[in-house]
């Protein structure tokens, strides 16, 4: 476990329906060793790294919108930075605000649980958000996510589009309406658009899924086993796809 990721609670509310994943947080942290791994694997003089690692400073320094003046720090993306899928998250929960990296809580187990299945290896795809400030409201002393606005996605939007650039992997999928409109430039609705190719403007290929964190809310163990389902359908189409389009 990383020493800045905290334990979840188990409070009955999260399935924890595949068997090896020990804990989420050791799920979580396992996969972002790969992909810290394999991100230092480019060559470190290359123009690539070098671009991406200027990118990343300026985004420790964001001030595009307020989030980041209660934001504990920027969640920039992490992964390969010649990925041929990238995923694009919503914004970075509670843990991932004070880990600095993203996926690393109870979405992000559900989501490396998931790859694990899928038979997609994090070390090989490029993780991110398309807001990359924890934007919440205080409830007491927990922090409870709020969902980002559009004036928030539309100024985080210039980030994705520099990550996009530079990585330029073949197939970008959107995890979540946020991510969506922040890639496809609208509001969508998932289930019109799931499980299909949608062209971006850059000419490369985008494929809609639910974020992990909607299976967490389910109301029972059946819909949360449902939407487990589905997603690693969604996966499993993904990687296929991927696997097309590096031929």
């Amino acid at each position: 476990m990383t020493k800045d990721a905290r334990p979840a609670q188990q409070d009955g509310t999260i399935d924890q329906g595949w068997s090896f994943a020990e804990t989420m947080a050791d799920v979580a942290s396992e996969g972002l060793v790969h992909a810290l791994e394999a991100e230092r694997r480019v060559e470190p003089r290359s123009n690539v790294r070098t671009a991406w690692e200027e990118l990343l400073k300026d985004a420790r320094v964001c001030t595009r919108c307020e989030l980041y003046r209660h934001a504990t720090q920027t969640v920039f993306g992490e992964g390969p930075l010649d990925a041929t899928i990238m995923f694009v998250g919503e914004q970075p929960g509670d843990q991932e605000d004070l880990a600095g990296r993203p996926f690393v809580g109870p979405a992000g187990a559900i989501f490396d649980a998931a790859l694990e299945k899928a038979g997609i290896d994090r070390s090989t795809v490029y993780v991110t958000n398309a807001v990359k400030h924890f934007k919440f409201a205080l409830r007491g002393k927990r922090r409870i996510h709020n969902k980002p606005d559009a004036a928030e996605i539309t100024a985080c939007r210039w980030w994705i589009e520099h990550e996009r650039a530079l990585i330029q992997a073949p197939l970008t999928v959107a995890l979540g309406a946020t991510a969506a409109r922040s890639l496809i430039g609208k509001v969508v609705t998932i289930s019109k658009v799931r499980g299909e190719p949608l062209t971006l403007a850059d000419g490369s290929e985008c494929w809609v899924t639910v974020h992990p964190s909607s299976i967490l809310r389910a109301p029972d163990d059946a819909a949360r086993k449902e939407g487990k389902r589905l997603f690693l359908r969604d996966l499993k189409l993904i990687k296929e796809r991927a696997a097309e389009l590096a031929a």
